[in-house]
């Protein structure tokens, strides 16, 4: 098969691609390794999508090797079968973007600038993005308007500049307790922000609008209100997408990519030609690719002669923390409003984006605060033990689930803050394990910098008191260097640099003519926001940068 582009993934950063490409006449490709999955085949089954990874390779068939390194430098391995451990996130048309909460923050001027600005760090390797916010400010905005972001751009301290006034849709319906959090907010001094969301408030761009079920994150959008690749842009596009296709070797002379491999679902090979390939497989999967495509001209790997792939494999610091709303402090009004079903909480916090602390500049965080999930079960389960610690059974156990979801709401905050790329977080090949196609897996090396401990857990100090103001009880704080499978960016950064970086600045690999990679792998820092409106926005302009090169 020979096509204009071929592109190996079909989340957030493959599909801007497709999209901009076969809408302007070019013959695209889009190889995913998962199914097709429509709105009506997304259902609220909390077994099959949470218990049992509906959405995600069965581990005993693909799966990765961690080896988590403490701080005394020892190393633990971890193979994903053995220990229940992957970062798989959802192999499906759309990838995990149609997993996502869909929390939409933008990068800020200064996350582009993180060296420059604040200076290096002792054991990180923080550079500067070869772009600014202002290139990247268009894209942005074309993807409030293409995938769909509703809000209010309210001002605050560290709003970052904007082209348009405000997004080009309103929010969406929040709880009538979001009132008492921001009462609770001004009399700290602190900003109260609506959170933005990939998620239409009501019929648009051919799609439905949210029916606030409260089912977002790991779950897909039954209505496609939610700004999936798959929903926004592959429905809307004339690429072929090829599913059920695991792309594992790229074929190579010394200067551009000739054939892309991959095997169908009955392990069957095929060959793909293309004039540009595109890799957006997520960060983890583009970097074993790259690294399992080594030959003669790249012995290290494919765009690896530097050394850099798999490099600085990035996830999001930080955590989160939970406070229980009882009924006992409330009014009459308050019990009710508290109790609305469906709608969603939605306010943000990035008072202390950047801070100082002890005489010295620190980058900060944002701090979204939301409802606990839907999930029943999980809901249930934290209400197994008694206070004295004993598990409880039969009645007691019954009596204290009924009171507690009937009579009170649990309000959580998650952290987002910068994690530090360093020299020992990065995926290398691991010799030993193979998956069901027999290619090598990716072994995740995982390391977390002191500073990332350190500005969550400010952070979570400050949505701590915001908590305890509002009267919940009942609250907990975990912040750690568990990495979060769902945010990994990193492993084939961009520069102007050869020698220091994979990428050019508009993502095409430095050594090879028609290779590009759009996924989270280009970002040699992530911000201190969730990931995917940036990927999205920088595909898109990528995409820009490709019809540009093949109409000149």
């Amino acid at each position: 098969m020979k096509f204009d582009i071929c592109i190996v993934g079909s989340g957030a950063g493959g599909s801007p691609i497709a999209y901009e490409l076969s809408n302007a006449g070019y013959k695209v490709i889009v190889l995913e390794k998962g199914s097709n999955y429509k709105e009506e085949d997304f259902s609220k089954d909390e077994i099959a999508v949470s218990r049992r990874s509906l959405f995600t390779p069965l581990l005993k068939d693909e799966q990765h090797v961690i080896n988590d390194r403490e701080k005394d430098g020892s190393v633990t391995r971890y193979v994903g079968s053995e220990y229940n451990w992957n970062f798989w996130n959802g192999s499906m048309v759309g990838g995990s973007s149609n997993l996502m909460s869909g929390y939409f923050h933008r990068m800020k001027p200064n996350d582009f600038r993180l060296r420059s600005k604040f200076g290096e760090i002792d054991g990180a390797n923080v550079v500067d993005w070869p772009i600014s916010y202002e290139d990247l400010e268009p894209y942005y905005t074309k993807v409030e308007e293409i995938i769909g972001v509703s809000g209010d751009a309210k001002k605050h301290k560290f709003l970052e500049p904007r082209s348009t006034k405000n997004f080009p849709y309103p929010m969406l319906e929040v709880n009538g307790a979001t009132k008492w959090f921001d009462h609770t907010c001004r009399r700290l001094g602190y900003e109260s922000i609506p959170t933005p969301r990939a998620v239409l408030p009501h019929n648009a761009l051919g799609r439905n609008g949210c029916s606030y079920s409260n089912f977002c994150g790991s779950y897909g959008c039954a209505t496609g209100a939610k700004g999936s690749a798959r929903a926004a842009l592959l429905q809307k596009c004339s690429a072929k997408i090829v599913t059920d296709a695991f792309v594992y070797k790229l074929d190579s002379n010394k200067s551009k990519i000739t054939k892309a491999h991959y095997y169908d679902k009955n392990l069957k090979s095929h060959t793909v030609e293309a004039k540009i390939f595109v890799v957006a497989a997520q960060a983890i999967e583009t970097s074993r690719l790259l690294l399992n495509s080594k030959n003669v001209y790249f012995p290290k790997g494919l765009a690896n002669n530097s050394g850099e792939v798999g490099k600085n494999l990035i996830f999001s610091a930080g955590g989160s923390g939970t406070g229980r709303i009882r009924f006992e402090s409330l009014t009459a009004e308050q019990r009710k409003e508290l109790m609305e079903p469906g709608l969603f909480f939605n306010r943000s916090l990035q008072d202390w984006y950047e801070y100082e602390h002890r005489e010295k500049k620190y980058k900060g965080g944002t701090i979204d605060f939301l409802f606990e999930h839907a999930n029943i079960i999980s809901r249930a389960s934290r209400e197994m033990y008694g206070d004295n610690g004993h598990l409880l059974w039969g009645r007691e156990l019954q009596e204290k689930i009924h009171k507690n979801l009937t009579t009170s709401r649990v309000l959580t905050f998650e952290v987002f803050n910068d994690w530090l790329p360093t020299d020992y977080c990065n995926v290398t090949i691991d010799d030993k394990v193979k998956d069901k196609y027999g290619v090598k897996v990716g072994a995740i090396n995982l390391y977390s910098h002191p500073r990332d401990i350190e500005v969550g857990e400010y952070l979570a100090k400050k949505a701590k008191i915001v908590l305890q103001m509002m009267g919940a009880e009942d609250i907990s704080v975990n912040i750690s260097a568990s990495p979060p499978p769902n945010l990994v960016a990193g492993g084939c950064r961009f520069g102007i640099n050869p020698k220091t970086s994979v990428l050019d600045l508009n993502c095409k690999a430095h050594e090879l003519n028609n290779l590009y990679v759009t996924d989270a792998s280009f970002m040699p820092t992530g911000g201190s926001v969730p990931y995917t409106w940036t990927i999205y926005a920088n595909s898109f302009r990528v995409a820009d940068a490709i019809l540009g090169s093949l109409e000149g």
